[in-house]
């Protein structure tokens, strides 16, 4: 057997991921609750036997190679598990956004994230989609501009603008909003990415530059209060915008409509006969703390029964679209999001509702692929909030 080349720990690397944000990397003692609480650890599969997330910050302490191979570190879907459950509160999130920034500001990205930073970079959101075809969701629908007398700026999340199958979310969104009179506007082509996902990624620079672009545009607009469609718009600019001088009062779409339902300004009154799942977004429940508003507007339907899956609030199971993995290549059996349609199964229920547009994405990608979709219907809060007011979603 041949001996193995000595590894040199580099603690200039360490200190330079210090720098870099990785600030309570120093924290961890390598217990492992971390590993053992990650989503990787449910499902088989290549992904499944490299990516340790304890093992990847021993070796940036260490400032050893192998941290920065690409199938570990853009494996992490950011879902906040382990940061949650870290007993000595390391921000692991953020010391793993350090970690991808060494190598995105040396010049390299996965192949898969390439077009998505190019597009951000060029276009002002992931989807390369043409920046003056932004709005082009609200076709045939009367969309209220945001003016200075506007109360919320509506914000809708670039995966809403230009995916069909999400473009319905904006679209249902709006008309709940209208219907229970809200004062709300939209300000169309000038804005940009909220830059949740590139942050992740680790390009913190065009992070920078988008966050910018925004906070000086809805400050110029007069922006106070804003709406999202997305958790990772509402995460963002919650969290991360204010550092930069983007201080706005930040609530999702679902948490003003159960506002409004309960004070009865929305009414709900077509009854929607379904056995209703209700999957958790990492990034509105464990990252924003938001568990009962969905909830109370999915009991709020006529004819809906709510159960929970066996994974949910604070222990939801991540769908894997977060930290740039929504356009991963994931085989067949090895993706969280078929073990949440086969959850929704054995509870018996026949539709899987969520709040987020990456959710869906990832839920109805893995519905078919596990051949459910006659079983199990995948659908969008403000899917079922519009169908209950007898409306077109």
């Amino acid at each position: 057997m041949e001996p193995k080349e000595p590894k040199e720990i580099s603690l200039e690397m360490k200190e330079y991921l210090v720098s870099a944000g990785a600030q309570t990397l120093d924290h961890c003692m390598s217990c492992g609750l971390c590993s053992a609480l990650c989503p990787w650890r449910l499902v088989s599969g290549h992904t499944s036997e490299v990516f340790y997330i304890r093992r990847m910050q021993r070796l940036a302490q260490l400032g050893l190679e192998g941290f920065d191979d690409e199938e570990v570190l853009f494996a992490c879907t950011t879902c906040g598990m382990c940061q949650r459950n870290c007993p000595r509160q390391v921000k692991i999130i953020e010391n793993v956004r350090s970690m991808r920034s060494t190598t995105v500001e040396a010049g390299f990205v996965p192949s898969s994230l390439r077009s998505v930073v190019g597009s951000l970079h060029s276009n002002g959101n992931p989807w390369s989609g043409p920046r003056e075809k932004r709005m082009d969701w609200q076709k045939g629908m009367e969309v209220p501009a945001f003016t200075p007398d506007t109360e919320y700026l509506l914000f809708v999340c670039c995966t809403s603008c230009y995916d069909p199958r999400s473009q319905k979310i904006a679209r249902n969104v709006v008309s709940l909003l209208k219907a229970a009179g809200v004062s709300f506007g939209v300000i169309g082509v000038e804005e940009s990415c909220c830059g949740e996902t590139v942050r992740k990624i680790g390009d913190e620079e065009l992070f920078q530059k988008l966050a910018e672009s925004n906070i000086k545009l809805f400050k110029e607009k007069g922006v106070k209060k804003i709406i999202t469609t997305s958790p990772h718009c509402l995460y963002t600019f919650k969290h991360e915008y204010p550092e930069l001088g983007g201080e706005f009062e930040v609530v999702h779409y679902t948490q003003i409509l159960a506002e409004l339902v309960q004070e009865g300004k929305l009414s709900l009154t077509v009854p929607q006969d379904k056995k209703i799942a209700y999957h958790d977004p990492c990034y509105l429940g464990r990252h924003n703390e938001i568990f009962e508003a969905p909830r109370n507007l999915i009991k709020a339907v006529p004819g809906a029964e709510l159960v929970e899956l066996s994974r949910a609030r604070e222990k939801s199971l991540c769908c894997a679209g977060g930290g740039g993995r929504l356009w991963a290549e994931v085989p067949r059996g090895e993706r969280f999001g078929e073990l949440r349609v086969l959850d929704a199964e054995e509870r018996g229920a026949d539709t899987l509702v969520t709040a987020c547009p990456y959710c869906v994405i990832m839920l109805e990608a893995d519905c078919l692929a596990l051949d459910k979709q006659e079983k199990i219907k995948i659908m969008e809060i403000s899917e079922l909030l519009s169908a209950s007011m007898g409306r077109e979603s």
